[in-house]
């Protein structure tokens, strides 16, 4: 049996995306949104068909994000959308409006994909909505798929992963959840003669607690009961779960899905797993890098385990959904690089012919030779000149202390710097990115199709930097930006002018809603032949007798958010990057940039999710991000920004890091963020956020005074920085400008009454 954890829902071209733009802008009804969102679903169902697949996923699509779709299936969103109803309500949820504020939002696991957090009530109520997923799978069976798989979030991580409202610990709700679920199970029942049904555990391979465990004890002992002609499948991915594992063997579910591409350990659970006569779902493809598989050595692990082949499901190692659609629109890249490489249709194919391979059947013409491209591909990834460079081999083992960190403690490093920038109480700043008006890409999109001269672009892209410092000095900012109209995307942008690194044309992968990113692609030893970003910033500077910020991308997020090579260790790979990042930092240093903000949003999602893999990460993220600035004088300022994260347990690392200044989003998540900083005692600064900037809403003065009179009641004056929560890329210019307004204009009022006391 083929099993497929879930497939992209985005669209092979980025339909959704479009669609739901056009929809929020009102340029469509939502009923064309949803005959755009049918497609989707049709083709997703169409080509999983095609290459074979025996379990073909429903409920694996979603407007924006299943764990809000979770919230609507479980009745449990929260009272203050109690004035929406249906999708104004679901859209309210993701992305607020005028009246309500969006949910919080952070990363799923330690990946790129943001989740939006359910906010769970004591003594929560809650429901059963199981519209969406019948509708789906009504949609399924008409495509000829006869045994659709309908994909759940288990309640042990839908709770694992929400918030309690008044500190209450949500999994203490388990009781009322499991109603629910048991009621959604007993209408699924009721769908077809025999239903399969995937309930995605992720939250079992984070070191679970004795509570965690005896939740999903409790959660599989009755959901396995509820109806006999249920199969329930659990799955996890990311790492392993013996613990968990052993609890899932004692109940009535029908199989378990486990990780062996990034949790090896779960080998140490097969004999169990044999034993209990259960099926278990192998991931064994890929389902989170661009790599070509094996499948001679994937066929060979395969066999290593000697389970029953009737009892073994061969799998992708988690959802699709963290890799690109498809390589057939990749017309441009080289080729021998684009064979080295498999996205989600190509997964699919993989899929098939390892399963043909493992049970020794006989293969078609099609396998055959789909077998043979995949031996060359292998075989000249291992031999190509492409991807190694003696010189950054050489430059990383002649690394010294000197290059790794800083020659000034930060504490006299914040006095030189007080005195020569001469910022002032509750400095302003943004995060870096203004609005990417369709004005903008249409100058980078024609400069790319040669449409225009590289005169007329750099022309337009200045056009567009003196209108964005003219807006910032307008409403007053301390500290300014250059806007990064050059940029399509903070990561992409620098990954364009590094050797080591190439693009695809279509590979978009969701980072949450309609926000998509085509991440980079690591096939090489990492190099900056030339500078990437001076330019732009030193024009930039001579346009404003205020502190410009250079902006960089650091090293941890660079890897984070793209597809690394696996042929080498990925410490090398960080360190390759942060060398390359230092010769940006040394540049504009040199050109004159007082203050270097080096982003590494990506920072928290790197981290493993088992805590023994977790002091290894730290110590690279960390000499990664000190080596990308260590060539930074005492009087250049070093900023970074994290976003949408918990840093209460790696302040440690994050103080190692030694950058002068670090901004975070608070917005969403209020002071709790921020007192992780002053529990630990953090003596550098701090920029926290004060507005979403994922929201359309503009917040008033009154509110933002409130919210740096809550920031203030965390850190001291001395120690906090204005900004936003995150870039405005997203945002429309009159939204920014207003926000940004009254940002300031909060900020003033809280200096007056500050120096008044």
């Amino acid at each position: 049996m083929k099993y497929v954890v879930g497939f992209p829902r985005i669209g092979e071209k980025r339909e959704l995306k479009f669609a739901l733009e056009k929809y929020w802008n009102k340029e469509i009804t939502f009923s064309e949104l949803e005959e755009v969102a049918k497609d989707i679903r049709s083709k997703a169902f169409k080509y999983q068909k095609e290459a074979g697949i025996d379990l073909i996923s429903v409920n694996d699509f979603s407007y924006y994000d299943n764990m809000i779709d979770t919230i609507v299936m479980l009745g449990c969103e929260p009272k203050e959308y109690s004035d929406l109803e249906g999708i104004d309500r679901y859209f309210a949820m993701a992305r607020g409006d005028a009246d309500h504020k969006a949910l919080p939002m952070t990363k799923w696991l330690n990946t790129n994909y943001h989740y939006f957090v359910p906010q769970i009530e004591r003594g929560q109520e809650f429901g059963c909505n199981l519209d969406k997923i019948i509708k789906e799978y009504a949609e399924a069976k008409a495509h000829g798929i006869a045994s659709p798989k309908i994909n759940i979030i288990g309640p042990v991580t839908f709770l694992a992963f929400s918030r309690g409202r008044s500190g209450n610990d949500p999994l203490d709700e388990i009781e009322g959840a499991l109603e629910a679920y048991r009621e959604a199970l007993q209408i699924i029942s009721r769908l077809d003669s025999r239903v399969v049904v995937q309930f995605e555990e992720p939250a079992l391979v984070q070191d679970p607690s004795d509570k965690i465990l005896k939740a999903l004890k409790m959660s599989y002992e009755r959901l396995s009961k509820v109806s006999d002609n249920i199969d329930i499948f659990v799955t996890t991915y990311f790492e392993h779960s013996k613990e968990a594992t052993e609890i899932l063997l004692d109940t009535d579910i029908r199989g378990l899905g486990l990780d062996f591409v990034y949790g090896s350990k779960n080998v140490d659970s097969v004999e169990s797993i044999k034993k209990s006569g259960k099926i278990l779902v192998a991931g064994v493809i890929d389902g989170r890098n661009i790599w070509v598989a094996d499948l001679e050595k994937k066929r060979e692990f395969l066999e290593s385990l000697e389970f029953d082949p009737h009892r073994l499901y061969i799998s992708t190692s988690c959802s699709l959904l963290h890799v690109p659609y498809t390589l057939k629109y990749e017309e441009r890249m080289n080729a021998d690089i684009k064979s080295w490489l498999s996205f989600a249709l190509e997964k699919l194919q993989e899929l098939d012919l390892l399963d043909a391979m493992y049970r020794n059947k006989e293969l078609s013409q099609r396998q055959k030779e789909l077998l043979e491209r995949n031996i060359k591909a292998n075989e000249t990834r291992r031999s190509s000149l492409k991807i190694h460079n003696r010189s950054v081999q050489d430059r990383l083992k002649n690394l010294s202390l000197s290059d790794m960190q800083r020659d000034t403690e930060a504490s006299e490093r914040l006095k030189i710097q007080h005195e020569l920038l001469a910022y002032p109480t509750l400095p302003t700043t943004t995060i870096g990115s203004f609005p990417q008006t369709p004005e903008v890409r249409k100058c980078r999109r024609e400069f790319k199709e040669g449409i225009i001269s590289e005169e007329e672009y750099k022309s337009k892209i200045r056009e567009f930097i003196d209108h964005c410092i003219e807006v910032q000095e307008r409403v007053g900012l301390d500290i300014l930006v250059h806007g990064e109209f050059e940029r399509n995307d903070m990561v992409e942008y620098f990954g364009q002018m590094l050797e080591g690194v190439t693009f695809s044309e279509n590979g978009w992968v969701q980072s949450y809603g309609s926000r998509c990113v085509k991440p980079p692609i690591i096939y090489g030893d990492v190099s900056r032949p030339e500078s990437m970003t001076v330019e732009w910033i030193v024009y930039a500077q001579s346009k404003t007798l205020k502190i410009m910020k250079g902006m960089l991308t650091g090293p941890v997020t660079m890897l984070n958010w793209s597809f690394v090579r696996d042929d080498l260790p990925k410490e090398q790979v960080y360190k390759q990057m942060a060398l390359a990042i230092a010769d940006e930092v040394a540049d504009l240093q040199e050109a004159g940039i007082k203050i270097i903000q080096v982003d590494e949003a990506a920072f928290k999602e790197g981290y493993p999710l088992r805590k023994e893999n977790k002091r290894e990460y730290e110590r690279i993220a960390v000499e990664s991000f000190k080596i990308a600035t260590a060539v930074a004088k005492a009087q250049t300022q070093i900023h970074t920004h994290m976003c949408y994260s918990d840093f209460n347990d790696i302040m440690e690392a994050i103080d190692a890091m030694d950058a002068d200044v670090i901004s975070i989003e608070t917005a969403r998540n209020g002071n709790r963020i921020l007192e992780a900083f002053r529990n630990y005692n953090y003596k550098k600064e701090v920029g926290a956020g004060v507005y979403d900037i994922h929201s359309p809403r503009i917040p008033s003065v009154e509110e933002l005074e409130k919210e740096i009179e809550d920031r203030l009641s965390v850190l001291p004056a001395s120690q906090l920085w204005i900004n936003p929560d995150c870039g405005l890329k997203t945002r429309k210019w009159e939204e920014t400008e207003a926000a940004l307004a009254n940002m300031v204009e909060a900020t003033k009022n809280i200096r007056m009454r500050l120096f008044r006391l």
